[in-house]
């Protein structure tokens, strides 16, 4: 395992999933909401963030976490494994409100300087509807690559074992 895209609703715990990951097996870990956002949200033209995400993926070892579906399958292309944390909405939608009060006023650690946090209608309806929605997709496009080591991860004790296991591996060696 050394080129790993982490997925899932926001909220789903990407960003801490990854960093732990990361910590557990040395891979450098590429939180792509802190490259792809500008200060005040504003958003990165869709041909310059599609060039840097095709120069991120030519690293020899990586996590990224994020979605971005429209670069989602370049990333999964150059990646040995996908992990989709499935964590039920609720956890999401609480998880999403509880850091919005931690950040109040401030950029997450994982997300882009002038990006303070914040919530609104759109997001929660996102993260809301990502079961229906987001999740359906991801699994659809995971069809295209049957080749790829696909992870579902549905609860925070699955995620804590997985990490444990890929800790245990990359003692012995990279794999």
């Amino acid at each position: 395992m050394k080129r790993v895209v982490v997925i899932g609703s926001g909220g789903a715990g990407k960003s801490t999933f990854s960093r732990k990951l990361g910590e557990a097996t040395g891979l450098e870990v590429i939180h792509l909401d802190g490259i792809y956002w500008r200060p005040n949200w504003e958003k990165t033209p869709k041909d310059e963030w599609e060039r840097t995400v095709r120069e991120l993926i030519k690293k020899d070892a990586w996590i990224m976490d994020g979605n971005f579906g429209g670069t989602r399958a370049i990333r999964v292309r150059a990646a040995d494994t996908v992990i989709l944390l499935d964590v039920p909405r609720r956890i999401c939608l609480y998880r999403v409100l509880k850091r919005s009060i931690i950040f109040r006023g401030r950029s997450r650690p994982d997300m882009a300087a002038g990006c303070n946090e914040k919530v609104d209608l759109e997001f929660l309806a996102w993260v809301w509807n990502y079961p229906r929605s987001g999740r359906k997709r991801a699994l659809d496009e995971m069809k295209q690559f049957p080749e790829k080591r696909f992870v579902i991860l549905r609860s925070g004790r699955e995620a804590a074992e997985f990490i444990r296991n890929a800790a245990a591996k990359s003692n012995g060696s990279q794999t």
